[in-house]
């Protein structure tokens, strides 16, 4: 049967953030392309690029906190669609390591070659960029450090201000210097910025579909808490890992001795994992001493 517990997830708490993101970021992706197109300015359209990868970014974990939250009606998804969050996470990181390597190539082919940069509309559309995006970066900081989708749409607009920063500073610079080889400058060094953030970010998305033990958890240490509990003699079969952000689960067998009081020992384990190690969905099998089964189990 499908997740019927009504577990919350961390998106969706935070999904009216991301919704006032969405337009405020999609609106002015349309101002910036079209002053990039016409200033020619190479910095100004690799942040064009960043604002076009936010828009689908944040329509994409949009979409997935609605789809989290969807019941499953097939009866095949046993744990819901809650990786749905984690997808959309996904593509934020391929979606910014191709702006990253879109604007370093870009960048590289300009090395050498004449330019024509106007740093008036730089500035102007640099200084509107750099307000919404921080507008956009304090409405989802909060909801970063509790879902790895928030975190996803979080990360691309924090690439997002570092471009606006960077496109603020080639206006300067060209406008100052007369040189316009600092907006080839300042877009190899936002591509690397946003490479960097992307490769983080993807690390931890990969941990996630991997089912690695949740980042801060030890299983040694989760095992011998079980271990430790009056009537548990052994644990095995001891496993750990992320849903979506805020939802981490567990499945162990304990093995109990004979005078044991099985009701009791499935209570402290349920308890000790949700108070000490924040394991709200655990499923535990106790068994009896002696008990030979699990050892038939090849992998």
């Amino acid at each position: 049967m499908g997740v019927g517990h009504g577990h919350g997830h961390a998106g969706a708490r935070h999904r009216w953030r991301l919704a006032v993101s969405f337009v405020l970021i999609g609106a002015f992706f349309l101002v910036e392309l079209a002053y990039g197109l016409i200033s020619g300015s190479l910095a100004l359209m690799s942040d064009a690029g960043h604002m076009a990868a936010d828009v689908v970014t944040l329509g994409a974990a949009l979409v997935a906190t609605r789809i989290a939250a969807r019941p499953d009606t097939t009866g095949r998804r046993s744990y819901g669609s809650y990786r749905a969050e984690v997808f959309a996470s996904l593509l934020a990181v391929v979606l910014m390591l191709g702006v990253a390597v879109y604007v370093v190539a870009e960048a590289i082919g300009r090395i050498g070659g004449p330019a024509e940069v106007s740093s008036g509309p730089m500035l102007v559309v640099g200084a509107l960029g750099l307000a919404v995006n921080l507008i956009a970066l304090f409405l989802l900081r909060s909801g970063a450090s509790e879902s790895l989708n928030v975190k996803g749409a979080y990360l691309e607009v924090v690439a997002d201000t570092a471009g606006s920063v960077g496109v603020i500073a080639a206006g300067w610079l060209i406008t100052a210097t007369g040189q316009v080889f600092w907006d080839t400058v300042i877009a190899l060094a936002i591509g690397v910025f946003v490479a960097v953030r992307a490769i983080s970010l993807g690390r931890q998305v990969f941990a996630v579909l991997g089912q690695h033990v949740p980042e801060g958890m030890d299983a040694s240490v989760v095992a011998a808490d079980l271990a430790a509990i009056e009537g548990v003699r052994d644990v095995h079969d001891l496993h750990l890992w992320t849903l979506t952000s805020g939802m981490n689960v567990a499945t162990a067998h304990l093995v109990t001795g004979d005078q044991s009081d099985n009701h009791s020992v499935l209570d402290q384990a349920r308890d000790l994992l949700r108070t000490r190690h924040g394991v709200a969905h655990a499923t535990l099998q106790v068994e009896p001493d002696g008990h030979i089964g699990c050892d038939e189990v090849g992998w």
